[in-house]
């Protein structure tokens, strides 16, 4: 050995080629590591024929996982997340658990008559529910929609047609055929894929020849003119019947104004009556007043007469009398007529004297 080379602190020459030989193992170490990485990883995909190399998977929102190993379909069921699973052995595929809407066009069918027509698109809302997703997968696969919609709407449209004519399916039952497509897709769905409900169904307008579609459109356009003529007669009755309601109304309301003007002359007249028997009464118990003092003053007097009839009050009224007189005669007759009037004293004096001892 080379006594430099046994210096402490001098290092060796490395072998030739020693250099290459690491740099080619670190990056086989990192293909490796990034192989890994990638099979756990990356998410797959929705499809089947790409996800079998990964580890890591993701189920999207309103989706369940379900899952395949060896062809067999496991119970395993996820929910919306990431997962694990194992590559190359088990097979993923997410299946909507939410609304979702199919379409089926270009429907072709026979009517009653021998009439071809067909439905342009039919739209049909349905949902899977979860608990029954296992069950549905197992016994109609992941393209269930395609025996219980897509073929079941084929034959439930030609099932309608091939039972009613032209007129029904295209104007009289067109209303009725969303329902009854529902009904029947319910049906055979409930009896035996009881995990699929079907929410909705949407028919368009059927497609018919155009010589039979211009006869209906003739057809429509007299209908309509019936329809018109129809609706003014209507208006007509209605105008005329609200007319008569008018001037029975305006009679009504006459009848009503000369009632009351009716009325309030006779309140008029019986108040005028009722007024004027007042005053009436009034007048005679006024009269009947009057009379009553009349009576009561001449009883008043008479008896005041009565009481001044004495001999003392009728001789100073014969002097009285005689004293105011301008003119006295004397004649043979004057010293009787004295005397006749003493006599006529002295008798009412006696009469009052035998009425004092009477008492």
């Amino acid at each position: 050995m080379d006594p430099q080379q046994q210096r402490v602190g001098v290092p060796s020459r490395p072998p030739p080629g020693g250099g290459r030989g690491d740099s080619s193992a670190i990056i086989t170490v990192m293909i490796a590591f990034l192989s890994v990485a990638a099979l756990i990883l990356v998410p797959s995909s929705f499809s089947a024929t790409n996800n079998s190399f990964s580890m890591l998977h993701q189920v999207p929102e309103g989706h369940v996982g379900v899952y395949w190993r060896g062809g067999a379909l496991l119970k395993t069921i996820t929910y919306p997340g990431f997962h694990l699973k194992l590559p190359l052995i088990t097979q993923f595929e997410p299946i909507q658990v939410t609304l979702q809407k199919d379409q089926v066009k270009d429907i072709p069918c026979g009517t009653k008559g021998g009439v071809m027509i067909s439905f342009g698109k039919i739209e049909v809302v349905n949902r899977l529910h979860k608990d029954y997703v296992y069950e549905t997968l197992l016994n109609y696969g992941v393209e269930y929609d395609h025996t219980w919609i897509y073929d079941k709407i084929h034959h439930e449209v030609n099932q309608f047609c091939s039972a009613h004519t032209l007129q029904q399916v295209y104007i009289d039952m067109f209303d009725q055929i969303d329902e009854k497509l529902k009904d029947a897709l319910q049906g055979d769905c409930t009896r035996y894929a009881p995990g699929i409900e079907i929410i909705s169904v949407r028919v368009t307008k059927p497609k018919i020849p155009d010589s039979i579609k211009r006869n209906f459109e003739q057809m429509e356009e007299e209908r309509t003119k019936v329809l018109i003529a129809v609706e003014k007669q209507r208006v007509a009755e209605k105008e005329a019947e609200t007319q008569k309601k008018m001037a029975l109304t305006e009679a009504e309301k006459n009848a009503q104004v000369s009632r009351i003007l009716m009325e309030q002359k006779l309140m008029e007249k019986d108040s005028a009556r009722m007024q004027q028997e007042i005053e009436n009464q009034m007048y005679i118990d006024r009269q009947k007043s009057l009379a009553d003092s009349d009576f009561y003053r001449s009883i008043k007097e008479a008896e005041a007469n009565k009481l001044k009839l004495t001999p003392e009050f009728l001789e100073l009224k014969f002097i009285e009398a005689i004293t105011n007189n301008s003119k006295i005669f004397f004649g043979n007759k004057v010293p009787s007529m004295v005397f006749d009037q003493r006599l006529l004293g002295n008798f009412l004096n006696e009469i009052s004297r035998k009425k004092s001892s009477d008492v």
